[in-house]
């Protein structure tokens, strides 16, 4: 046995010797060099031509081949000044030829080099279109109701929520939004599909059938990939025990994907949000009215519900939420502000750990108080406790580039995309931001893909516009904008028509478009200032074409309409904006400037990074349309440097709001800044 030993060895020693005197060695290092940096430009050139995700793969695949080849070329050949000739054996003048075991153990050798290299090249990445899906990962679709009574559909989307929420509130598992499956089958047939749009490995799938105080949940966890049934389990419940039956379901998902469930997240998910069956029925149509962003609605079942049960603290967050949301949304009344302090105030004295209510009092410091450092604070406090909730993501993004850290925001945004891919408002979040730090490569390539998903997003399509408007190319906008329908939906579509029609100094086609919406507004008889910022541009459009008395009409509805609605909400910013503007068009430029500088006052860049320099764009139009060339032109360089805005070469080119300051040798230098003539 020494004997075989110490041959065995002897062949080691000399088959690594001739490695090394072949250079076989060198040249495998050399190989693992050369293809990391090869990958590295493989990557790059993936993102910035936008090249199919398997392109480094290929890559990989090639140089992966080439591996073994380089050893045995290595073994067989050298290179000289005097060309390529066979390698000879050390001393002898002569090809050594191997013993069989030398070929074995070379053999061996490249096959281990060949994996680890392989290990090591191959590309780890966070997107979430990477094929890399952690197998504890599920999307809960929409529950089917059985019910007799359809009007029931609404208990079942509820459960479905309820059980959704309690799954993301395990730390271990990854958790797809309810935005992104609502819109979803509850028995899809392409499965593979979904999962794959969705980044997870499971799809949870349910129903639910109710009949006067007792319900009936059927639930089954299936693998994606192979649609095989990891879990099913049917649960036969009285109204009042179905909160035991959404945690148990949460905890069974868990375990058979084997999460761990920690102390803490067990008992946060065995609360009982009330014991009032009436109370969580409104509860639960309050929520879907929500969701479907119909705030109003949402307010009056909310009422109710905590008027059934008053220590009901989870139905008292949402209604603080959604009394924030109005206030954000353009209602800053101070009767608004009080209904929403009163709800929260409620809910943080019935449980202040609740992390319902934290998220509550964080949009009440995001959305009422404009607090940004306590409200990212207490996202953060959020986003802790509740990791998989993609409206916490998203909110520490919205809050970190109003604070001006704008890398950190394209972060959050990222997360809050993995979190909730087929969310419209995220996916469109993450792409104005890259709009707004001028990466228009990256915003339009964003805006692409979204548009796959959702290709009459009025909102998508209107601000893909704007990037081309804010590059110069116009005839990319018209197409963008081509056959459009505007509505009342979304006011980006409106925005890129008004400013198309401006860049291009053509305002018929516009200003039949934007009537024809304000005659939508004024039929629906919306509650809001819609109006006036359709007069607005209807008053802009008409001044641009010389129809001065039609331009002056449009001017006076905006005033009547928004004087009194100022002493409404005095620190409403949109108003005081729009009635700069409309001040400017009349021509009375103490009200406009006075106006511009209120507004400035009021959000200073400096404490809204986002916001403050749109309306500082604001305050150097009017100067500038007023021919204010001392004022206007170091406010138009100071925002060509400033994120947001977005203000660029192309559009002082194109907009006739800067004529008056065409000619000025300062004002010509800032057109070529960014290197077009």
């Amino acid at each position: 046995m020494s004997t075989l030993d110490s041959s065995l060895q002897r062949r080691l020693q000399r088959l690594l010797s001739e490695l090394q005197r072949r250079k076989v060695i060198r040249v495998a290092a050399g190989y693992v060099v050369a293809s990391w940096i090869i990958l590295q430009v493989a990557a790059s050139l993936e993102n910035a031509l936008t090249l199919p995700a398997w392109f480094d793969t290929v890559v990989l695949s090639f140089l992966a081949v080439g591996f073994p080849v380089a050893l045995i070329a290595s073994w067989l050949f050298e290179f000289t000044p005097e060309g390529i000739r066979r390698t000879v054996g050390a001393g002898d003048g002569a090809l050594i030829r191997p013993h069989t075991s030398d070929w074995i153990l070379t053999g061996m050798l490249v096959v281990v080099l060949g994996f680890a290299i392989s290990q090591s090249l191959t590309p780890r990445s966070s997107d979430t279109t990477s094929t890399d899906v952690p197998e504890a990962s599920v999307a809960v679709l929409p529950f089917e109701n059985l019910s007799a009574d359809k009007d029931n559909a609404f208990f079942a989307a509820g459960i479905q929520d309820e059980i959704l929420t309690r799954l993301a509130k395990i730390g271990s598992l990854k958790v797809i939004s309810r935005t992104s499956t609502a819109h979803l089958a509850s028995r899809p047939e392409n499965l593979p599909e979904i999962a794959k749009q969705l980044g997870v490995a499971n799809i949870l799938e349910g129903s639910v059938q109710r009949q006067g105080d007792s319900v009936r949940v059927n639930v089954q966890l299936i693998k994606a990939a192979t649609d095989g049934h990891l879990w099913a389990e049917i649960y036969d419940r009285k109204l009042d025990n179905i909160f035991a039956v959404q945690s148990e379901i949460a905890i069974a998902i868990a375990e058979t994907l084997s999460a761990k469930v920690t102390g803490r997240e067990k008992k946060a998910l065995a609360v009982a949000p009330t014991n009032n069956p009436a109370a969580y029925d409104a509860y639960l149509r309050g929520l879907e009215f929500y969701r479907k962003a119909e705030f109003l609605n949402a307010e009056q079942l909310l009422q109710l519900a905590v008027k059934l049960d008053r220590n009901f603290a989870g139905a008292w967050a949402l209604l603080a939420r959604n009394q924030a949301r109005l206030f954000h949304g353009g209602d800053r009344a101070d009767a608004r502000r009080v209904a929403a302090r009163t709800a929260l105030d409620t809910a943080l004295r019935l449980q202040p750990d609740l992390a319902e209510v934290l998220l509550a009092q964080a949009y009440h410091q995001y959305w009422v108080e404009r607090d940004f450092a306590d409200a990212r604070r207490r996202f953060e406090q959020v986003y802790a406790k509740w990791p998989n909730n993609g409206d916490a993501a998203a909110a520490l993004g919205y809050i970190a580039r109003r604070q001006g850290r704008w890398d950190e925001a394209k972060d959050y945004l990222k997360q809050a995309v993995a979190l909730d891919p087929l969310s419209q408002e995220v996916r469109s979040g993450e792409a104005e931001t890259l709009f707004a730090t001028r990466d228009f490569s990256a915003a339009q390539s964003r805006f692409g893909a979204a548009l796959n998903i959702w290709p009459d997003a009025l909102r998508l399509i209107g601000l893909k516009a704007q990037v081309h408007q804010a590059l110069g190319q116009l005839d990319q906008a018209d197409e963008t904008l081509k056959g459009i329908r505007l509505g009342l939906e979304d006011s980006w579509a409106t925005d890129a028509v008004f400013f198309q029609a401006v860049y291009r100094r053509s305002y018929t086609d516009a200003v039949s478009a934007i009537r024809a919406v304000l005659a939508l507004d004024e039929a629906a008889g919306s509650p809001d200032v819609t109006s006036s910022y359709l007069n607005l541009y209807l008053g802009n459009l008409r001044r641009l074409s010389g129809d001065a008395a039609g331009a002056k009409a449009n001017y006076i509805l905006v005033r009547d309409e928004l004087l009194p609605e100022l002493k409404r909400q005095p620190g409403n910013p949109v108003i005081i904006n729009m009635l700069a503007l409309m001040y400017c068009g009349l021509g009375e430029r103490g009200l406009a400037m006075d106006y511009a500088e209120r507004l400035v006052k009021l959000v200073p860049v400096e404490s809204d990074a986002y916001d403050g320099a749109g309306w500082e764009l604001t305050r150097a139009r009017i100067w500038a349309r007023f021919g204010d060339r001392e004022r206007a032109i170091p406010a138009i360089a100071r925002l060509l440097k400033l994120p947001a805005g977005v203000l660029t070469p192309a559009i002082l080119r194109l907009d006739p709001d800067f004529d008056k300051l065409r000619g000025d040798a300062r004002f010509e230098a800032l057109l070529v800044e960014d290197g077009t003539p």
